[in-house]
C-alpha cells in the first residue's frame, strides 16, 4: 500500500487551486523531451503521452540508451523506453554520449537543440548530462528520483532504502544540477515501506508515484519552480550502485540484516549462500521473530519445516543467536522452490550448514 504524505516543499500546498487547474487554450504547449531507459522510467512516459492535452504538452522525442544484447542469444534489445515511444511513434534518439570532447557527443546535443525542448524530464536515464545539455531546454531538466532527497542520492535508492531498514522513501522531483543528484527539489511524496516489500514490489510503488508526481509539477512548472527548496547537503547520502557480490549471505550477520539483505535485493543480484560448495539462491524469508534464538553456530540449518526452513544466524543484542526462517531457495541448475517442497526431498536436512562462500 502507497501513503501518500503531505509534500515536504512548500510549493506543493501553496499553490493555488487554479494554478493546477487544466491550461487554457491559449497557452502555449510545452514541448516536452523525455529522456530514461528502464521500466521505471517507461511507466512515466506512457503515463505523460496519455495526458498531453490535459497537461498541455507534447513531447516531441524520447531520448534512451542504445540497445543493448540480452538473453542467452545476446540479441540486440530495445529498452522499456523505447518500446513505449516506439508504440506512440515518437522520435528516439539513442546517442552514447553528449561528451563535448567527441564528435558523436557534439552531435547529439545539436541534435537535442533542433528539437527546442521547452522542458526535459529525466528518469533512470543513466547517461550523465554535462551542463551544456541540461540548460539546453528552456526551463531546464527535472529528474524524477525514487528517494526523499537528499537521502539516497546516486544509483540505487530503491535497494539502499531496504537494505538499510529505513521504513518510508518516496519520490522527489528535482531541477537537475551539475552535480550527482544536487539539485534543488520541486516536490516530493512519501511513500511507507512495508515489511514484506523487496526491490521489485518498491520499484513497482515508486515508477507509479513518480509518474503521478511528474504530472503534478507539470500542471504547474513556473510556480514550483519558483518555490523551489535547495537540498541540505549535510544530510545526504549516497545509493551506490549494486554489485552482484553483494548477494552473498554472511552468516553471523543478524537475522534482521540478513532478512533486508533478500529483500533490498530481490530480484538482482539475488541473495545466496553455499551448501557444500553447491551456490544456493535464498529467494525469500518470513519476517524475524525476534523471540526464536538458538545456541547454533552461525550457517546451521536448525530445522527443515514445511512453511520454512530455520537457519542459525549471528547475535543481534541478544544473548543467543538469532534465527531466520526461509521460505524459498534455488539450488544451482535447479528451478525454485518452497520449503514444503524441500521438506519432502532430500536436498537439505537438519544439521546441513550454510557457508559464505564456495570454499
Amino acid at each position: 500500500m502507497i501513503t501518500i504524505a503531505s509534500t515536504t516543499i512548500a510549493s506543493a500546498s501553496d499553490l493555488s487551486a487554479a494554478s493546477i487547474t487544466t491550461h487554457s487554450e491559449s497557452s502555449p504547449r510545452l514541448r516536452v523531451v523525455f529522456a530514461g531507459t528502464p521500466e521505471f522510467a517507461a511507466i512515466s512516459l506512457e503515463s505523460l503521452i496519455n495526458q498531453q492535452e490535459s497537461l498541455n504538452i507534447d513531447i516531441v522525442a524520447v531520448y534512451t540508451q542504445p540497445d543493448r544484447k540480452a538473453g542467452r542469444g545476446q540479441k540486440l534489445s530495445a529498452s522499456a523506453v523505447k518500446q513505449v515511444a516506439l508504440n506512440h511513434n515518437i522520435a528516439i534518439e539513442q546517442p552514447a554520449t553528449f561528451k563535448k570532447s567527441s564528435t558523436e557527443g557534439m552531435a547529439a546535443r545539436q541534435t537535442l537543440r533542433t528539437y527546442q525542448p521547452d522542458v526535459m524530464i529525466v528518469a533512470a536515464y543513466g547517461l550523465i548530462l554535462p551542463i551544456g545539455v541540461l540548460t539546453t531546454p528552456v526551463h531546464g531538466c527535472l529528474n524524477i528520483h525514487g528517494s526523499l532527497l537528499p537521502r539516497w542520492r546516486g544509483a540505487a535508492p530503491i535497494h539502499r532504502a531496504l537494505l538499510a531498514g529505513d521504513d518510508e522513501t518516496g519520490i522527489t522531483i528535482m531541477q537537475m544540477d551539475k552535480g550527482l543528484d544536487t539539485g534543488d527539489m520541486l516536490y516530493k511524496v512519501s511513500c511507507s515501506i512495508e515489511p514484506e516489500d523487496t526491490a521489485a514490489s518498491l520499484h513497482d510503488k515508486l515508477a507509479a508515484l513518480g509518474a503521478t508526481a511528474i504530472t503534478t509539477v507539470l500542471k504547474d512548472l513556473p510556480s514550483y519552480q519558483a518555490q523551489a527548496i535547495a537540498q541540505d547537503d549535510t544530510q545526504a547520502n549516497y545509493a551506490e550502485k549494486l554489485v552482484k557480490t553483494e548477494g552473498e549471505i554472511d552468516w553471523t550477520q543478524p537475522a534482521t540484516v540478513i532478512e533486508r539483505q533478500i529483500r533490498g535485493l530481490t530480484p538482482w543480484p539475488g541473495a545466496y549462500t553455499f551448501l557444500e560448495g553447491q551456490r544456493v539462491k535464498v529467494l525469500a524469508s518470513l519476517p524475524v521473530n525476534t523471540s526464536q534464538q538458538t545456541d547454533k553456530p552461525a550457517g546451521t540449518v536448525i530445522s527443515v519445516g514445511r512453511k520454512a526452513i530455520l537457519v542459525a544466524c549471528g547475535k543481534d543484542d541478544q544473548p543467543l543467536a538469532s534465527t531466520l526462517a526461509i521460505t524459498d531457495v534455488q539450488f544451482a541448475g535447479g528451478k525454485p522452490m518452497t520449503a514444503e517442497q524441500i521438506c519432502h526431498g532430500n536436498q537439505l536436512n537438519d544439521g546441513d550448514q550454510f557457508t559464505a562462500d564456495a570454499k
